[in-house]
């Protein structure tokens, strides 16, 4: 590591410790030419790999682009960045474990869907209906719907039964 301060290359390391939650190491360095310190931080470059669009297209994968997707359907709806940063952050991994050179669009559109349907209904009705290109009403109301049903059934599974009868006639899980 060159010395920010006279350029010479050799510096040592004084201290080294974990930041970003264990994603990051900050390092404290002094030059052994001019013993001015300073500062560095390392992290891993992971590559992420390229999206293959609908008309077969590739792109790389741009993580600015996923976020502002993403703040789109969550604008003016009561989501924190941290919650939205955690989303943003999830999606990232899941396309980088895939271990692929490339990866679908529609997987990345389905990642995105399953995190807005956890954080807002009203963001997940919003990204689906641009993602699948609702034409009219009616498809608003069969999302809604599906929504609804996928609720209910997993309110049912949480629900702990207050009848004796009610879980012997339950199936078990």
């Amino acid at each position: 590591m060159y010395c920010p301060f006279c350029s010479h290359g050799d510096t040592r390391v004084i201290d080294s410790r974990l930041t970003a939650e264990g994603r990051q190491v900050r390092r404290r360095r002094e030059c052994l030419h001019c013993t001015e310190r300073f500062t560095t931080f390392e992290s891993a470059e992971l590559v992420m790999p390229h999206v293959r669009k609908r008309d077969d297209r590739r792109e790389p994968f741009d993580l600015a682009k996923l976020r502002s997707g993403i703040e789109a359907a969550l604008r003016k709806r009561p989501v924190g960045s941290e919650a939205l940063e955690r989303a943003v952050e999830q999606i990232a991994h899941r396309i980088r474990v895939t271990g692929e050179r490339d990866v679908a669009s529609s997987y990345i559109g389905s990642l995105v869907m399953d995190q807005l349907r956890r954080l807002d209904e009203v963001a997940y009705v919003r990204f689906a209906s641009v993602y699948r290109s609702f034409q009219d009403v009616t498809e608003f109301e069969e999302e809604i719907r599906r929504l609804r049903a996928r609720t209910d059934a997993a309110e049912e599974r949480r629900q702990m039964s207050l009848l004796p009868d009610d879980d012997a006639k339950r199936p078990k899980r």
